[in-house]
């Protein structure tokens, strides 16, 4: 059975109305997705870049785990599975970041973002990570002026990142 997603309102809660995760992406539907920021003790922040194969942004780099909410999920534990599924970070608690809309020609959701501390072996899901890092704010910051990053993570929490330093 295809991935069922919940739409969602301008209010950024369910509307009600589920569709497969196809349709959803075909007619760039409103839904919810989830975006984890993960830190280790050191203050860093894992960045890596996305397979070419990818639905959305294909192949840019980004700062953020995280992905879309199924039919009935919890935001947080949909950011708790998407984090360890994509990184393989688990057992640590995640903390809001707060809540934001994104839209462009590619996608159009309700963001729930989150971060952690999280010193464990980072294992990527081979079929969304090609490649990732640990790095500096500072560096983070220089890297999103010379890389293609995804722009929904940037538009959601550059703000955020930039006072994390």
């Amino acid at each position: 059975m295809p991935e069922q997603v919940a739409l969602y309102g301008d209010d950024g809660r369910p509307t009600g109305e589920v569709v497969d995760r196809a349709e959803m992406r075909a007619r760039n539907l409103r839904h919810a997705a989830t975006l984890v920021v993960v830190r280790n003790s050191r203050g860093e922040v894992y960045v890596h870049r996305r397979t070419h194969t990818k639905d959305v942004f294909p192949g840019r780099y980004d700062f953020a785990a995280g992905g879309v909410l199924q039919a009935g999920e919890v935001p947080y534990d949909a950011a708790v599975r998407e984090a360890a599924e994509e990184l393989g970070v688990h057992g640590v608690e995640l903390t809001p970041l707060g809540e934001a809309d994104y839209a462009d020609d590619h996608t159009r959701y309700h963001a729930f973002a989150y971060t952690c501390v999280y010193d464990g072996p980072i294992t990527w899901q081979a079929e969304e990570v090609a490649w990732g890092a640990w790095v500096s704010v500072a560096r983070l910051l220089e890297m999103l002026g010379e890389e293609e990053f995804v722009p929904d993570t940037v538009a959601v929490l550059g703000d955020w990142l930039s006072s994390a330093g």
